[in-house]
């Protein structure tokens, strides 16, 4: 195998990371994320949708009531919990065995999603803007997910950038790693998560999935979300790894691959477009290392991690 092999305790299950790859089904339910936003924001649709993600192949769902794309302001956690709690709740009651992530930087959304039947925290921030957060997830023994992020959402693609994205990534996760540890969490219910587009330029996106193998240096899970991501669209689209060096095509500017406003569906076109630079993206990081992939458009990326689950199978019995 190219990955070790971790046990997670997820919902009082244990759960063998390694063997296949796991699929994290994303559902937003918010009005403003960067390419779902506001398609789900009703409880009814939001719930509907998480269903057919898991009857597509989604092994856990993760629930987020707060954008974080590129320009976006935090939401108070009030309204972040009045967006995901009867999402939660009802997903529990309708799928009971299914375990549910809650996306969120807040402790108390953390504690309440819990409560409401949520089993894994998905922290974006990695402990940088609510370190109580890790309390929460020591107190109810669940998975944390710690992702690495330059800046904050609102910011982190007009900073300056990194001079070494190795050296960044690699302190940023092992300062949040420290702080989980700090606050009483077991390493045995950490996964790191690179954070790709946050905070990153489209070649250090790419840096980051061909070095994943890198980051085993930590010993723990590894969770990679490149779904719908602007620059897995830029490169698929015929754009260079360079944007200020290389101008883009026009055809790769204005054409299907440019996202519509948020709450406004993808016409089909541009949605299998955009599914085929996803299933490339999440092939290469599984070939890389990736434990998880979070995506989007699970039923149309099943394939791919299927095959590329088979070649890590058959990845050192091969005879030349």
């Amino acid at each position: 195998m190219n990955r070790p092999i971790f046990s997670l305790d997820v919902g009082g299950r244990k759960v063998r990371l390694g063997e296949r790859t796991l699929v994290m089904g994303v559902l937003n339910v918010t009005p403003d994320s960067f390419s779902d936003g506001g398609l789900y924001l009703e409880p009814k649709s939001a719930v509907a949708h998480g269903l057919e993600l898991m009857r597509q192949g989604a092994d856990w769902i993760d629930i987020g009531g707060e954008s974080t794309r590129p320009g976006s302001a935090p939401a108070p956690a009030e309204v972040e919990l009045a967006r995901v709690l009867p999402v939660i709740c009802e997903l529990r009651r309708r799928a009971p065995s299914l375990p549910i992530s809650i996306d969120t930087t807040k402790s108390e959304v953390a504690d309440k999603a819990i409560r409401a039947g949520a089993s894994i925290v998905n922290d974006v921030s990695g402990l940088r803007f609510d370190p109580e957060l890790a309390a929460v997830a020591r107190r109810a023994r669940v998975p944390l997910i710690l992702m690495h992020m330059r800046g904050r959402p609102g910011t982190m693609q007009h900073r300056p950038f990194a001079r070494s994205i190795a050296r960044s990534l690699g302190q940023g996760l092992a300062w949040s790693i420290r702080e989980a540890l700090g606050h009483g969490v077991r390493r045995s219910q950490l996964i790191i998560d690179p954070g790709l587009g946050f905070g990153k330029t489209r070649r250090q996106n790419f840096e980051i999935i061909s070095m994943l193998g890198n980051l085993r240096r930590f010993k723990l899970p590894l969770l990679v979300g490149a779904s719908r991501k602007s620059f897995v669209q830029a490169v698929a689209a015929g754009e260079g790894l360079d944007p200020k060096a290389r101008p883009a095509p026009k055809s790769a500017s204005s054409g299907p691959w440019k996202l519509v406003k948020a709450g406004r569906p993808i016409d089909s076109d541009a949605l299998g477009m955009l599914q085929i630079g996803d299933a490339a993206a999440v092939t290469a990081a599984i070939l890389a290392g990736a434990h998880i992939v979070r995506v989007h458009d699970v039923a149309a990326i099943m394939p791919a991690v299927r095959i590329a689950d088979a070649m890590l199978a058959v990845k050192g019995s091969v005879k030349g």
